[in-house]
């Protein structure tokens, strides 16, 4: 397949124009609890508990909790359920993928300076994938009002009709607003208004009367990974200290279609009765952030964590391909398809992203060697998201500043031992990151598990569940009707860890 670069710098005619939008920052500014069986089925409350490998993600202190180094690995199965509604059209679809949750490996040492406080050192590294990215959705249902056909309208009124008729230009020599306006003048979506070599207006060719038949499909797969290179020390037992850096790999391909048909009333004039829209989108990238925190042992049995997560700073590729066909029709019958397929992937320029930091406090009370109960509390500013160059992003800066806001998580987990057998349970809640809820819902999950001691080796199972409301907008402009979504989620992991 062909490939060229599409160079989004500004232009003294149209300005600066790129395709990210809010729906990309938060794709990657939300995690998930992954991780180790244990770390998910206390549902991720591990902030002043340590002692596990992921929990160095939640406080870098936690790995100088272990007794002895270890070695473990995680595998899991995702599974998404996504169950919509669009103007009263119900469908449902469902996603499944295997993967590697964690990989990783603690080495403890212990001082042997009997004259120094510094009781203890750890080093560790570890890689969880952050955010399973696999899913799947379809919404179907008649629209009484809108076309897709709008989407089209709102990226051509400004630009001059020489810039996106084939005779000038091509698509692949155009900014992504031209391509956008292109694709619908090229298939009859869109045509030039009476005064268009005055004002560069244009009017939809789709035919007027509502109730459009519309569906839409989209699938994607990939990861949001994370390499974390740890160390942390223990001061005279009681305080523990840690840092860990952090390398991000973003993997992320989707493709969508969208389907539209109407029946409306036709006249002599050739009117658009049905579209299809198929959109494929490429983002790979990395990234890097850190994470401070600390353990206090207040007493024999309490401890408390607190920690500080740096923002994440991304450096992220686009690579779009496009394609439409459409069918016209009058009172003489239809006419032959027009088709329009890029045929060629357009590399958009690199862009960076910030994600927003976090802090977070725990606190756990440990019950001898039988029991324990831990609590966290984090706290993330969704607002502080922002695109970079921020002159070139400040459309897009100021929405995601107006839309979002801070949003608390409140994570609960206990566990119970009977000799070799150790029993767990978990919950967790977050609040939705946008200011109208509607756009996102609150999240709220349980979690189970239970682990053997065989010695040398332990076996980790567990079970974890959420589910979150959130409304899937098709299109960022022009078209922005959704379909409501109730997405659940499970999770079941298995973690094989060594002593060593």
């Amino acid at each position: 397949m062909k490939k060229i670069k599409l160079a989004l710098l500004a232009s003294l005619t149209f300005g600066f124009i790129n395709a990210q939008d809010i729906n990309d920052a938060m794709r990657y500014s939300i995690n998930q609890p992954t991780g180790t069986a244990r770390f998910q089925a206390l549902s991720g409350a591990f902030g002043a508990l340590g002692g596990d490998l992921s929990a160095i993600s939640s406080n870098p202190a936690g790995s100088v909790i272990f007794a002895n180094s270890q070695a473990g690995i995680t595998l899991g199965n995702y599974n998404v359920k996504n169950e919509s509604n669009y103007f009263g059209g119900k469908t449902s679809e469902n996603d499944s993928s295997f993967d590697i949750n964690q990989a990783g490996g603690v080495f403890v040492f212990a001082n042997e300076d009997n004259r120094s406080k510094w009781k203890k050192f750890a080093l560790a590294i570890n890689y969880e994938n952050s955010r399973n990215l696999d899913n799947s959705i379809s919404a179907a249902g008649t629209n009484p009002t809108n076309s897709v056909g709008n989407y089209f309208l709102s990226y051509a009124n400004g630009i001059p009709l020489n810039i996106i008729d084939e005779s000038q230009f091509n698509y692949g020599q155009l900014f992504y607003n031209e391509q956008q306006a292109y694709l619908g003048y090229q298939t009859f979506v869109i045509n030039p208004s009476a005064n268009n070599n005055v004002d560069n207006q244009y009017v939809s060719n789709v035919a007027p009367g509502g109730n459009y038949a519309q569906k839409y499909v989209m699938g994607s797969t990939g990861y949001n990974g994370k390499l974390t290179f740890n160390g942390s020390a223990q001061y005279n037992d009681t305080f523990s200290i840690g840092l860990s850096l952090n390398s991000h790999f973003i993997d992320y391909r989707q493709t969508s279609s969208f389907l539209e048909n109407n029946n409306n009333p036709t006249s002599t004039e050739s009117r658009v009765n049905r579209i299809r829209f198929d959109n494929q989108l490429f983002t790979y990238g990395n990234g890097f952030s850190f994470q401070i925190g600390s353990i206090f042992k207040a007493s024999k049995d309490l401890r408390l964590g607190l920690v500080y997560d740096s923002p994440t700073w991304l450096r992220l590729n686009d690579e779009v391909n496009q394609g439409i066909s459409t069918t016209r029709s009058n009172s003489s019958g239809e006419t032959p398809t027009s088709n329009f397929n890029s045929n060629l992937t357009v590399v958009l320029e690199p862009y960076r992203l910030q994600t927003p930091g976090k802090w977070t406090g725990s606190a756990a009370y440990i019950f001898g060697k039988k029991a324990l109960i831990s609590f966290d509390y984090s706290i993330k500013d969704y607002s502080n998201t922002r695109y970079i160059p921020k002159v070139d992003f400040d459309a897009t800066n100021a929405t995601i500043n107006n839309l979002l806001s801070t949003s608390n998580e409140f994570r609960l987990g206990a566990e119970y031992k009977i000799e070799r057998v150790s029993l767990r349970g978990g919950y967790r809640f977050e609040e939705s990151p946008y200011k109208d809820k509607t756009f996102i819902g609150d999240l709220q999950g349980v979690s189970g598990g239970i682990g053997y001691n065989f010695g040398i080796y332990k076996l980790d199972l567990s079970y974890a569940y959420s589910k979150r409301d959130f409304n899937q907008q098709f299109y960022s402009q022009g078209f922005t009707d959704s379909a409501r979504i109730n997405a659940t989620n499970n999770n079941v992991s298995v973690t094989l860890l060594m002593e060593l």
